[in-house]
């Protein structure tokens, strides 16, 4: 095994980003596409988010497995990331596929990864990094690898300290002084559960950990395998890395922690997805986008940069080719090629955008059958909601939670988590108040 760290290089890592759940909890935004692909922060998509940590790691062998609504991924993958010819970094999805052997779909993470291994065995490769497709932070891969070689651990398992409340959604680890997981309890409700895997106060400053409160450490589900480590781990019929393989390694396999501290959300419901998009556009946002020494990539549009016609615009993100007029956009994100109409007010608003501008042909004949225009119209007031791509909202309508359930179904509209989402290509006629 190696055990220097300077026998670690792109050439002997290769990534694999996990891209293929169905993502239920984010419906309506995964109606018709996959969770990876959901937009974010007005011009990326949730999956750009591990790619560029890749790259900006110096880790540009990157496979995404797909399984739910990829057509859109797969678009969007094959517009934003192509290396040269004489580099060997490549950002390639694999679907999942029918063989002759096997015609069964992904049946979790781990199943995803064993029906791949022929792809990946292809390449040469000392260690795999599994990722998520659905968290927002920004890491350094190289310095958990370096941990991992220095350690020679087997298996590393990247680990973030929450407080008591937030440990038992989660997978949490119990590690001892030289950092080794000798124990994992996967979301542990009960505090008989939960009390052994409080780390002890005296490791606080070692980890780096400030504040005298409880804290455990809990699974970012990134993995650092060796090679040989995987293959046998994965020599069975196992299904998922975090219920099956990860707590039967940490028996039989040096297993360690990588202990991150810094911002990290795992984007798995509407709320946290609305959350974290609107904290982006606060002053001294918790993930910055504006850091050029890790800028984040996406697909390049070439649109022409936003007009702003007389609007008030208060701690808003606006993303490129928008047209705003005499609006107000507040606490709000304002996603690509967004039309906003005179008179409207949007308060804590995510508007995800439009795929495309609608041609003059196309608003007469919507204006024919009494259909507004792509975009928001005038006299709008629309707060607590998340508006969806190629969405028709007419004038004079307002769009609000407020009065409803926390979870209900209209055929205009959603509402999830106590927020109104307008869902894809949504059409809300003039005067409509929801």
């Amino acid at each position: 095994m190696p055990t220097s760290n300077n026998s670690i290089g792109s050439g002997n890592v290769l990534c694999v980003v996990m891209g293929g759940g169905q993502g239920t909890r984010l419906f309506p935004l995964t109606k018709e596409r996959s969770k990876p692909a959901v937009p974010l922060a007005g011009k990326y998509r949730l999956v750009d988010i591990p790619i560029s940590n890749c790259i900006n790691s110096d880790l540009k062998r990157v496979y995404l497995l797909t399984q739910f609504n990829s057509a859109s991924l797969h678009r969007h993958i094959s517009q934003s990331y192509k290396f040269d010819h004489f580099s060997a970094g490549f950002v390639e999805i694999l679907a999942a596929e029918q063989t002759l052997n096997d015609t069964s779909w992904y049946q979790g993470t781990a199943d995803a990864v064993r029906k791949n291994l022929i792809h990946f065995l292809s390449h040469r490769f000392d260690y795999m990094i599994i990722l998520s497709g659905d968290q927002l932070y920004r890491m350094d891969f190289r310095k958990i690898l370096a941990q991992h070689v220095e350690t020679e651990s087997e298996l590393t398992i990247a680990t973030i300290p929450v407080d008591r409340a937030t440990a038992p959604s989660l997978g949490v680890m119990q590690i001892n002084s030289d950092l080794r997981i000798v124990n994992f309890v996967e979301k542990p409700k009960e505090p008989a559960a939960l009390d052994p895997l409080c780390l002890p106060r005296e490791s606080h400053e070692k980890l780096g950990i400030e504040g005298q409160d409880d804290r455990f450490l809990a699974s970012m589900g990134i993995y650092v395998f060796n090679r040989e480590v995987l293959l046998k781990l994965l020599d069975n019929t196992h299904t998922d890395f975090g219920k099956h393989i990860i707590p039967a390694a940490i028996q039989t396999q040096r297993v360690f922690s990588y202990v991150f501290q810094g911002y990290w959300e795992d984007i798995g419901t509407i709320r946290s997805f609305f959350e974290a998009n609107l904290d982006v556009a606060s002053e001294l946002p918790r993930f910055n986008f504006f850091d050029m020494h890790a800028p984040i990539y996406t697909r390049p549009r070439f649109l022409p940069a936003s007009k702003i016609n007389g609007a008030a615009i208060d701690h808003a993100v606006i993303s490129d080719g928008c047209i705003i007029n005499r609006a107000q956009v507040q606490h709000s994100i304002v996603g690509v090629r967004s039309l906003i109409g005179a008179g409207t007010r949007l308060f804590r608003t995510i508007l995800l955008g439009s795929d495309y501008y609608e041609s003059q042909e196309s608003i007469a004949e919507n204006q024919n059958l009494s259909r507004p225009r792509v975009g928001v119209g005038i006299n709008c007031r629309i707060e607590n909601a998340i508006i969806d791509k190629n969405a028709r909202i007419g004038d004079n309508c307002i769009i609000t939670p407020d009065g409803k359930p926390e979870n209900f179904d209209h055929p205009l509209y959603f509402v999830r988590d106590g927020i109104v989402i307008i869902p894809k290509g949504g059409v809300v006629p003039h005067g409509t108040v929801i």
